[in-house]
């Protein structure tokens, strides 16, 4: 776990302005709010989930207080260059095109894709065994390379 705060403590310096890490006291981290078990807003307003659960552990670490922004996920990216906060939380797969534009820390967590075919119809999970073939998938997500 404590190399696991480091490495997104770094990503979290890069990503912000070149202000030296003794300087932070105050982060704003962006998360989005509506991707359960990651992130959700309770009845309450309060943020809740994984991906906040990492946010608070990385300020209370370096002793800096965390105010948290919502963020609707369209908007995740671009909100960060134009520095309406200074790092994001939000369980976020990185891609070539995403690192054009940001820094990312090493993976806090993976979750590879999960296929689900019919029992015996013999296709194989594979590029060629999927070659050709229907595959559903949840559109605006890395997965929907496929």
């Amino acid at each position: 776990m404590k190399k696991l705060i480091a490495v997104a403590v770094v990503a979290m310096m890069i990503l912000g302005t070149s202000v030296s890490a003794n300087e932070w006291n105050k982060i704003r981290i962006g998360v989005e709010g509506a991707y359960p078990p990651f992130s959700w807003v309770e009845k309450d307003g309060t943020l809740k989930g994984f991906d906040i659960d990492i946010a608070m552990a990385l300020c209370e670490e370096i002793g800096a207080e965390c105010v948290l922004v919502p963020q609707d996920w369209d908007g995740i990216i671009p909100a960060l260059l134009a520095r309406k906060y200074d790092a994001i939380i939000a369980s976020m797969s990185i891609t070539e095109e995403r690192k054009k534009k940001v820094a990312f820390s090493g993976k806090y967590y993976n979750t590879p894709a999960k296929f689900a075919r019919k029992k015996g119809s013999g296709i194989t999970i594979s590029k060629a065994g999927l070659k050709g073939k229907t595959v559903g998938v949840q559109r605006a997500t890395t997965h929907d390379n496929f």
